[in-house]
């Protein structure tokens, strides 16, 4: 570990030693057993019962043939069993696989396919558990482990969820390709040593590429107990007090998988989960639970903004409250600072980096748009986008690069790739930006054509695809227009074979079926052609300037 006299604004950067994750559990559980590591709408569990369980899991998955290497996906909300199953996994030498249940079945079966994902976790719920069942088979799981909501919901809303939403529960279609998690969990064995690395992969984070294809970046133990480790230099270390973090981000998103899980599980704090963003859910729970660690993107900001004043909840426990998943507008973060006494600070970063690569600092010097100074132990590069890529001064604009110990080995089983997204050793992100005087980030613009909706990256090439299936259109092309609450939205053009004709209504109910609904386009138009390259190529640059310059 790092020594926290260490500062990221002038001293040198300090060292962080390589760890397991699990020595991070390992550590909580030993240190603050009695600790409520989860509350989960009002049920907990101390770090002792859940380290109890992650071992009991352990055995379970070894039982049932998991081996090291083997990829598990956690197909989950945020809950109690999305921490154990996690730590399990990963004790038995296992890569974790992250998928967003909100996944379309053709999303989960690239993503099932691409990783070589064996086993599976899912909640009995039946809007998630049958899209996974759907495909599993075909896509290469072999087993699906499903996870009883009841047996993690308090006492009376386990009763409701058992008694009253029997239409909501998973309908199983064959048992022999089913564990019960609490099956899983009904043995009394340590489960058998695995020699692993802190170089090992841990985490296969899905993320996409300028192409907007999926790719896997491979973060290793090391890479992402770095990046917590990094968050305890920059949040000034551990407190006296246990700290309590509202994990509201959902955490098959790199964000939260660091700041929520990893981080909270370092310093022993409380994660009082929340299975998705609901604002009167979350305000009870701030009420009920007052945090004192608080990670949201800019459109959970931006809503807080909206709430009658006597809604406004209190704030004034939180010590850490950091903005990121997308850039974070000025108004946005002024608004939210004036109506709730609050600070909070920008970062950035992306999955590759685990994410985190710069961030405002608590205390100290917020620039308006920026993204703040480097993380403790990174290094920033601006990068000339022309070949060779030379190193450009201060001010000058480029690509951002970074190093440092939470960048990603590479990506899953795409050398090509991998070796195009470094320069030098270090990773190019793909954004244009430049450092001031102080060495803060400012971003200007994206190389990428990633969509950023409220956090989450939404590709154009999905949802041009989606539109490619409907008989009428012949061409499409998707990009991102302003939203006052997602920061970013999908915009879809289409052109239509000669003679066909397509209402718009029409067009958004056929995409409705095909994408989740992050992706489906808030704003459409059908136009006699699109533009195009001297080579015949659909481009995006022309109409990004037109919606610029209709919206100026």
């Amino acid at each position: 570990m790092p020594t926290l006299a260490s500062s990221h604004l002038g001293a040198p950067k300090p060292e962080f030693r390589p760890r397991l994750l699990t020595d991070l559990l390992d550590h909580a559980v030993a240190t603050w057993p009695e600790r409520i590591a989860v509350d989960f709408l009002g049920r907990t569990w101390t770090y002792k019962a859940i380290g109890k369980l992650v071992d009991h899991a352990a055995r379970g998955l070894q039982d049932r043939g998991l081996k090291p290497g083997d990829r598990f996906g956690l197909c989950l909300p945020n809950c109690p069993y999305y921490v154990v199953l996690y730590f399990a996994a990963l004790r038995v030498g296992a890569i974790v696989v992250p998928f967003n249940p909100l996944y379309t079945k053709p999303e989960l079966d690239h993503q099932i396919r691409d990783s070589g994902t064996r086993m599976i976790a899912v909640p009995d719920l039946d809007v998630i558990h049958g899209k996974v069942q759907a495909v599993a088979s075909a896509a290469g799981i072999e087993q699906i482990v499903l996870c009883g909501m009841t047996d993690m919901l308090p006492t009376l809303q386990a009763i409701g969820f058992q008694f009253f939403k029997r239409k909501d529960h998973a309908h199983v279609a064959d048992e022999s390709h089913t564990i019960r998690l609490r099956a899983l969990l009904s043995n009394h064995t340590a489960p058998d040593r695995v020699e692993m690395s802190p170089h090992d992969v841990a985490v296969l984070q899905y993320t996409g590429g300028t192409t907007g294809t999926p790719k896997g970046a491979m973060l290793t133990h090391a890479n992402l107990a770095a990046n917590s480790a990094q968050m305890l230099v920059h949040v000034g270390g551990r407190k006296p007090y246990q700290d309590r973090t509202l994990g509201v981000l959902p955490m098959f998103h790199v964000f939260a998988l660091t700041t929520v899980l990893n981080f909270s599980v370092e310093i022993g704090a409380e994660m009082v989960l929340l299975p998705r963003f609901n604002m009167a859910q979350m305000l009870a729970t701030m009420k009920r639970k007052p945090p004192t660690q608080f990670f949201g993107v800019p459109t959970i900001y931006g809503a807080m903004n909206e709430l009658p004043k006597h809604q406004i909840p209190d704030l004034s426990h939180v010590r850490a409250c950091i903005s990121g998943g997308a850039p974070l507008p000025l108004d946005i973060r002024e608004t939210f600072e004036r109506r709730t006494g609050a600070r909070v600070v920008e970062g950035y970063g992306l999955s590759e980096s685990a994410p985190i690569i710069a961030c405002n600092p608590l205390d100290g010097l917020v620039k308006d748009d920026s993204c703040g100074p480097r993380f403790p132990g990174t290094t920033l590069e601006i990068r000339a986008l022309a070949a060779p890529h030379p190193i450009l001064p201060e001010g000058e604009r480029g690509e951002v690069c970074a190093r440092g110990p939470q960048i990603m080995k590479g990506y899953w089983r795409k050398p090509e790739e991998s070796e195009a997204v470094f320069v030098d050793g270090a990773l190019r992100t793909g954004d244009i930006g430049y450092l001031d005087a102080d060495g803060y980030l400012f971003l200007v613009d994206r190389i990428k054509d990633v969509i950023l909706c409220g956090g989450y990256n939404v590709y154009p090439r999905m949802i041009e695809d989606a539109a490619y299936q409907h008989p009428a259109i012949k061409e499409a092309i998707a990009i991102a227009i302003p939203d006052a609450y997602r920061g970013q939205s999908p915009k879809l053009f289409v052109a239509l074979h000669e003679g066909m004709e397509l209402a718009i209504p029409d067009l958004q109910r056929f995409l409705e079926e095909r994408l989740n609904k992050i992706e489906v386009p808030r704003a459409f138009e059908i136009r006699d052609s699109l533009p195009k390259t001297l080579i015949g190529k659909l481009s995006k640059k022309e109409l990004v300037e037109e919606e610029r310059a209709r919206l100026a």
